[in-house]
């Protein structure tokens, strides 16, 4: 493999567009090929490609020496077949989430980059927001004492989609950073969902989940909402932590407010609740953009053939969960089961 890391890009949409632009600012990255179906798409990025190979044929860019790694954003329904191919064709491969669209296919998917000692990456994007690294260090350290709840909402007016519903197109980003944060899966999801916009598509839903511990989440997701909202809520013990990713000058505020049971008991045998009143506070978080983040992460992890933080086998624990919240919608609710006897290790082979 060379020093400059040779990326090929296939499906040039919005998202492998950003892909492109930002392979295009690492020095260590090469884009030397893309790939679409469209050729109307291969002609609007071909402006920012000088000596790219452009192409509708995947088969052409597998073939191609200099092509070290391959970036997959196309449509959720094809991932699994594209990245399989990627994979046996020797490539590293970072792939849209959802890594698939059932757990058979992830479980394969996994299986084979482990097998030829390949780098397969999920583009969890938000585990690469610092805003969101420093919510896990305030959790690690124990500020917000003993969590009780999380909760998300990610809401707007679409864009709508016609391969997936909404669960799988934006419930995998607060999945993960709830996955991530806790460093747990849920045990149980219970879920409802509307098709209020007359598709054969969920388009709003509401997602309960159980974790370890009895900490519980929620999280909301609409196509509908004329409000967009992409925020995480964090409740423990001594603090609430908010992170609104559409507030850029403060990401993060932290409100040290929480509420507690004393070791002591009343006569009565009940224990006393004990309120803590503090300030709010809004701590500097690092700006830096989460997708070259995340690109560099993956550029580093391919280099030295070790587990990237939302790995293959992290992007499976999200395609359970939402399998589960499907079985959930269609059952009206009822609490499904999530924990298939997996336990959850988040690795790291890196030294």
């Amino acid at each position: 493999m060379s020093e400059t890391f040779g990326i090929a890009v296939v499906g040039c949409g919005y998202w492998g567009g950003n892909y492109v632009r930002v392979f295009n600012e690492i020095l260590e990255a090469s884009v030397v090929a893309v790939c679409d179906q469209r050729s109307e798409s291969l002609r609007k990025i071909e402006p920012l490609l000088s000596k790219a190979h452009l192409t509708t044929d995947l088969q052409v860019v597998l073939a191609l020496e200099d092509v070290d790694a391959v970036v997959v954003a196309t449509n959720a329904t094809s991932h699994y077949d594209v990245v399989r191919q990627c994979l046996l064709a020797g490539k590293h491969v970072l792939v849209e989430k959802p890594i698939a669209t059932n757990l058979a296919d992830s479980d394969e998917l996994t299986a084979i980059a482990e097998d030829r000692h390949l780098t397969l990456m999920v583009g969890h994007t938000f585990l690469y927001n610092p805003a969101v690294q420093a919510l896990k260090d305030y959790a690690r350290r124990g500020d917000v004492g003993r969590m009780y709840y999380l909760s998300a909402r990610r809401t707007n007016m679409g864009p709508i989609r016609q391969d997936i519903n909404v669960f799988w197109d934006l419930a995998p980003h607060d999945i993960s950073i709830f996955n991530y944060l806790l460093d747990s899966t849920p045990e149980w999801v219970s879920a409802v969902g509307a098709k209020i916009l007359g598709s054969h598509l969920e388009d709003v839903g509401f997602i309960a989940l159980g974790y370890p511990g009895e900490v519980v989440g929620h999280i909301h997701v609409s196509w509908a909402d004329a409000f967009k909202v992409r925020e995480v809520v964090v409740v423990g013990s001594n603090q609430r932590i908010v992170f609104d990713d559409l507030h850029a000058s403060e990401p993060i505020r932290i409100f040290q407010k929480g509420v507690s049971v004393s070791d002591e008991h009343r006569l009565d045998g009940t224990s006393p609740y004990i309120l803590h009143d503090g300030a709010i506070i809004s701590p500097r978080v690092e700006r830096s953009e989460p997708l070259k983040n995340q690109c560099q992460h993956f550029l580093d992890r391919a280099a030295r053939r070790c587990l990237p933080l939302s790995g293959g086998s992290e992007g499976r624990d999200v395609v359970r969960v939402l399998e589960a919240i499907d079985a959930s919608v269609n059952l009206g609710g009822t609490p499904i089961n999530v924990n298939d006897g997996a336990s959850y290790v988040r690795r790291d082979n890196c030294a």
